[in-house]
């Protein structure tokens, strides 16, 4: 009878750790693209002739198509595995901001951002995949905020070094580099990453107390293995806290912070950088915290986790915009620690995704998750550029901090609808799994 392979994941070598760090790198680059338009939003404002509702439609689209894009990129990655996709999601990525590099007008910008959403859609959950089949399944719930926390790094490069550039030179340089390092990490992750240790031919899920050797594939029917993701409760818990947790950090980073905090809080330049700042650097900060605490606490994560970080987002975010006048600075910095919680929390989502589907329905159930926070933040970002709008406050030359407070107003919905669902499909998922006993069941028995 022959024996199941050890799995190198048990013991992830020196190669499992350069192909994680290549698509690590890779990730930071496709953050740095998703949340270049953000560092420079009044640039591009200014460049396009645009107003508040035409500036979040870059971002809108952007989402729409990296979230439209997850569940497909999901079932790809089901049947083709890492490599390729993350490939084909660089060189896209590398034509969008080429062509935001030579844009003319606000119609071909457009194109570049569907570009980018659609090229940054492919890296993040080809990343977790490497995860799943290059590292054991204990060590994933804190390689996946590992791999968060990094990421975030983007933002950094975005934020600070992008901005400068852009300054320093023009908006045809500044965005061509970037579609020169894509080219550069194109060929990259094409040369090193590989989809599955080489002494398989398939990628695969391996349960580490049993030893069982699962080979990873799509599902003949595609809409089978999506509805078979969504059927489930822990998937839609997993939706649910992704749609939940990060939303106003992205609606913040990607667009309307810096905007809100130097139009309209009257901050220079450099405060503002410096708060976004401590809003990445506070989100990697929680990474492993609150990674460690998903590990210990795998049947209290909404309750203990989840619920908290949108519970401190929500006060935060509200204090900020009931002061009357500019907020004392200090509070701002409590806005950008508190929306950091959001980040780490919404990877807790991609550990009921791994936890609740079998393999093969693996990549198909962290597209659908993944597709939840970016749902919600084109809807919140959208909807604040349509309130500074209808307010006639759309341009930069008519930001107004009072105008900023209503249109800040859009989240809450968002988070209440979000909550109500957290609570609802945590309890069906628990009765799911025994945890709870299924009370409607017994009254109609």
């Amino acid at each position: 009878m022959p024996s199941i392979p050890h799995s190198p994941a048990s013991t992830p070598g020196w190669r499992a750790w350069l192909i994680w760090s290549v698509g690590v790198a890779a990730y930071v680059l496709a953050i740095t693209n998703r949340t270049s338009l953000g560092a420079v939003g009044v640039d591009a404002a200014d460049r396009f002739q645009a107003d508040a509702s035409t500036l979040a439609l870059f971002a809108v689209v952007q989402l729409a198509v990296y979230g439209g894009m997850q569940i497909p990129i999901g079932v790809l990655l089901d049947r083709y595995g890492s490599r390729p996709i993350i490939t084909i999601g660089m060189l896209l990525m590398a034509a969008g901001q080429l062509t935001m590099a030579l844009s003319p007008s606000i119609g071909i910008a457009i194109v570049a951002r569907i570009l980018l959403g659609a090229g940054d859609a492919a890296v993040f959950p080809a990343v977790l995949r490497l995860v799943a089949t290059w590292f054991p399944a204990q060590r994933a719930p804190l390689m996946v905020q590992f791999t968060g926390i990094i990421g975030q790094a983007g933002q950094l490069v975005a934020l600070v070094p992008l901005a400068a550039l852009l300054h320093a030179t023009s908006w045809t340089i500044t965005f061509g580099s970037i579609a020169g390092l894509g080219v550069l990490f194109t060929i990259l992750v094409w040369a090193v990453i590989r989809n599955h240790p080489p002494e398989r031919g398939a990628d695969v899920s391996v349960n580490t107390d049993t030893g069982v050797v699962r080979v990873v594939t799509s599902a003949i029917d595609t809409g089978v293995g999506i509805r078979a993701s969504w059927a489930h409760p822990g998937t839609r818990l997993a939706f649910w806290s992704h749609f939940t947790t990060p939303f106003a950090g992205t609606a913040f980073i990607l667009l309307w912070g810096m905007p809100f905090l130097t139009a309209g809080q009257g901050l220079d330049g450099a405060h503002a950088a410096g708060i976004i700042s401590v809003y990445v650097i506070a989100g990697m900060a929680f990474g492993p915290i609150i990674g460690d605490l998903s590990r210990r606490l795998p049947n209290y994560r909404s309750l203990a986790l989840v619920l908290p970080a949108v519970g401190i987002q929500m006060l935060a975010w509200i204090a900020v915009i009931a002061v009357p006048g500019p907020s004392p600075i200090w509070l701002l910095y409590v806005l950008a620690i508190a929306l950091a919680t959001g980040g780490p929390a919404s990877m807790i989502a991609f550990d009921h995704a791994r936890t609740h589907n079998p393999s093969h329905r693996l990549s198909t159930a962290t597209g659908v998750t993944n597709a939840g926070g970016f749902i919600a933040a084109l809807i919140a970002i959208f909807l604040i550029g349509l309130a500074l709008d209808l307010q006639g406050a759309g341009t930069p030359e008519t930001y107004s901090l009072d105008a900023f407070r209503i249109a800040f107003l859009a989240p809450i919905p968002l988070w209440i609808i979000g909550v109500v669902f957290i609570v609802i499909e945590r309890k069906r998922t628990r009765i799911r799994m025994g945890l709870e006993p299924d009370k409607g069941r017994r009254q109609r028995a």
